[in-house]
């Protein structure tokens, strides 16, 4: 201290400490030709006594001035060291980088002057700070005096200059530091880290691609910023990076997909749209680099499906495509189970767009990769079950498809049968809205006599026999309506001369009994018409009810389209058809003369003209018992269910014995009836009970519970 004391004069010292900086410029002047001079003779030894002077009493003294001074004299004795400077920056730097954490605004500006002087003078050779000092600069350049932010910029400018040209810079280093900042929200401090991202990616011997991962994500952080500036400097940054990474043969696409996938997700639409132009450029070029992240990749695709910007929704889909025709295998990190995963959960998703492409992804696994995709049938089926009810058509329609895909197998196509019928059966919103589509669909997909006569042998059993009915009902519409069902219509109207067509007749038989109109119906199709009347005959006054009546409805008016002309058509020929005459009277006599159905059936038996009867044969038809008529044919001979000759075989024709089925229709309705009355009795009992509550308490009368009971009865019967 001394030494130093002695080298320089008191004045000196006492202008470098003064309020004007005019007077601290001179006494800097002075310093750095007394420090030139020291160098010029070698003496190291008082230039670091000068130095430490300089430090101690003046860059760390209480006194602002005095730390002002101390800076700028710090500064002027490195510009007199000049190329000596190097072996002094150990003392002069720290002091300068302390200074930039000065209170005093003033004293910061000059912090930065001072190390902007000394990095002029030794350029590269101040590498060694580089961390501090851009330590220092990345708060200075949120200062908030502008002046001392003006200074800072200049100071940067300078550092980045240096860093370009100097072969020291330790790319390595410098990453921590940067990812740290990398999530700062001040605006300023983004320019500042893009700025020098931008910078050093444009030197050739820094690698910072490789170095990409580490501050990708800060990046598209950025893309949300308020500042339009800051937005267009980030793009600007991935969108050099996504250049580099096209021409690049090497890039680590693993670590990135993490952090595009999550970006994919973010609630900014620039943010989304750039992360999706990423992963599809990813898509393209990654290979079997991505193969670990096609689940996540999916999962950040589907959403952007049906995202609300068109752009987003171009580029998601052309993603989407790109990444399902890629070929992988299971056996080679691929992972079946979590796409699948993703895709399940998708199928949740409110946007019909992405539901849709969850269950094309769900078909296209199926389709190559069907064994490793049934090892998760139990994680699916129930979410595929439930997508039945998605209000969207198309959604059901390739769910279905799903479906039909997996009960390719016997054993998935009785399962998917019988939690369809479940399904039914606890959700009745399910039948009555999607039933019709679901059951047209699957016959489709699957064969629609394999669906029917699954179905039928399903109900023969079924114990809840309300819903036993509502489903044939629903069943026997379909049937009659419904053109993918031509096939099995055209198989039953051969059941009187076709093994094929009485096989399939028989085994719906069992479940329509549940129904008599559908029992009807199903004779009318097959032509068994002489069945059909002893169907009629064998209603008993429970059976014709309200409900009963409106199918009846239906199945007149159903009589008049195109896929009962044939019937009509028969009714030319009342010889050979008598049956069907009995048949269609039959209908009309249990129809209100009144009602639109009356006037319709009847109108059509007016219209078949009266030549064509012969009314011996009419006359034969009214026999007690329909089946005795077989007898009365002469020769020994008869007429069978649509009115051909065949040997006499008694009750059985053609190897269906009506005589049997006729008792296995009755035994069902007896059940029905049953239930009925159990029903009726139930609802008579707990309305007794409800009114005892509200009313005065005293013994109801009988005929009370009478007035009841019908009411109740009534609405049942309408339901059987």
């Amino acid at each position: 201290m001394a030494d130093a004391l002695s080298l320089i004069p008191a004045a000196v010292l006492r202008n470098l400490a003064d309020k004007l900086y005019e007077k601290r410029k001179n006494a800097a002047l002075d310093i750095e030709g007394i420090v030139k001079q020291l160098a010029i003779a070698g003496d190291h030894d008082k230039i670091t006594a000068v130095i430490n002077l300089l430090t101690t009493e003046f860059t760390y003294s209480p006194q602002a001035n005095h730390r002002k001074g101390g800076l700028i004299g710090l500064a002027a004795a490195t510009v007199g060291l000049t190329s000596e400077a190097a072996q002094h920056l150990e003392q002069i730097v720290p002091p300068v980088l302390n200074s930039f954490s000065d209170q005093d605004s003033r004293v910061r500006y000059y912090a930065c002057e001072a190390l902007y002087n000394i990095a002029k003078v030794v350029r590269g050779d101040f590498i060694i700070f580089f961390n501090q000092i851009f330590d220092a600069l990345c708060k200075l350049s949120a200062d908030s005096d502008a002046n001392v932010q003006s200074a800072a910029h200049l100071l940067d400018r300078l550092v980045k200059d240096i860093v370009t040209e100097s072969d020291q810079f330790s790319i390595e280093e410098f990453i921590p530091l940067l990812r740290e900042r990398m999530n700062v929200l001040n605006p300023y401090v983004r320019q500042f880290l893009v700025g020098w991202i931008t910078v050093l990616d444009s030197v050739p011997d820094i690698d910072m691609l490789g170095f990409l991962p580490d501050f990708l994500d800060g990046l598209f952080n950025m893309l949300s910023d308020s500042s339009h500036e800051i937005r267009q400097q980030a793009d600007s940054a991935l969108s050099e990076f996504l250049q580099e990474i096209k021409n690049s043969p090497s890039v680590d696409y693993g670590r990135m997909a993490e952090i595009l996938v999550q970006r994919a997700g973010s609630p900014d639409e620039f943010t989304r749209l750039t992360a999706i132009t990423w992963i599809n450029e990813f898509v393209k070029l990654g290979g079997d680099q991505l193969v670990p992240y096609y689940a996540d990749i999916l999962g950040a695709i589907l959403p952007c499906i049906s995202d609300k910007e068109e752009k987003i929704r171009v580029v998601a889909r052309e993603t989407n495509e790109e990444l399902r025709a890629l070929k992988a295998d299971p056996t080679e990190a691929f992972d079946v189970g979590a796409i699948l995963s993703i895709a399940r959960r998708q199928l949740s998703s409110e946007w019909e767009g992405t539901r849709i492409e969850a269950l094309h992804w769900m078909l296209t696994l199926l389709n190559k990769y069907r064994n490793e995709v049934l090892q998760y049938l139990n994680d699916i089926f129930d979410t595929l079950l439930k997508a039945l009810s998605d209000p969207s058509d198309q959604v059901v329609l390739l769910v279905l498809d799903v479906h039909a895909c997996i009960a390719k197998d016997p054993q998935h196509f009785r399962q998917l049968v019988v939690f369809l019928m479940h399904n039914f059966r606890v959700d009745n919103s399910l039948l009555e809205k999607r039933g019709a589509l679901i059951i047209r669909r699957l016959c489709v997909l699957l064969n629609a006599e394999r669906v029917y006569r699954e179905l039928s042998t399903i109900l023969e059993g079924e114990s809840d026999l309300d819903f036993a009915s509502i489903m044939v009902q629903a069943l026997n519409l379909i049937l009659l309506t419904s053109s993918e069902l031509s096939e099995i219509r055209y198989l039953l109207k051969q059941s009187l001369v076709d093994p094929a067509g009485k096989d399939l007749y028989v085994s719906l038989y069992a479940s329509w009994c549940h129904s008599p109109m559908a029992i009807i119906s199903l004779c009318l199709l097959a032509q068994t018409y002489q069945h059909a009347s002893a169907v009629i005959q064998s209603l008993v006054e429970e059976d014709v009810n309200v409900k009963f009546l409106v199918q009846l409805d239906k199945l007149i008016r159903l009589l008049e389209t195109p896929i009962f002309a044939y019937l009509r058509l028969q009714l030319l020929e009342p010889g050979r058809y008598p049956w069907l005459f009995k048949a269609l009277y039959g209908l009309l006599m249990l129809l209100p003369q009144q009602s639109a159905a009356f006037k319709i059936l009847k109108t059509r038996l007016k219209a078949v003209p009266s030549y064509s009867f012969n009314g011996e044969q009419l006359k034969k038809t009214s026999s007690g018992n329909p089946y005795n008529f077989l007898h009365n044919m002469s020769g020994g001979s008869q007429i069978n269910e649509d009115g051909e000759v065949a040997l006499d075989r008694g009750n059985s024709l053609n190897g269906i014995n009506f005589a049997a089925r006729l008792q296995q229709f009755q035994q069902m309705q007896r059940q029905h009836r049953v239930h009925l009355k159990t029903q009726t009795l139930k609802n008579s009992s707990s309305s007794s009970k409800e009114a005892q509550r509200h009313e005065e308490p005293k013994q109801p009368q009988l005929s009370e519970v009478n007035a009841v009971a019908p009411s109740r009865s009534s609405k049942r019967a309408q339901g059987s």
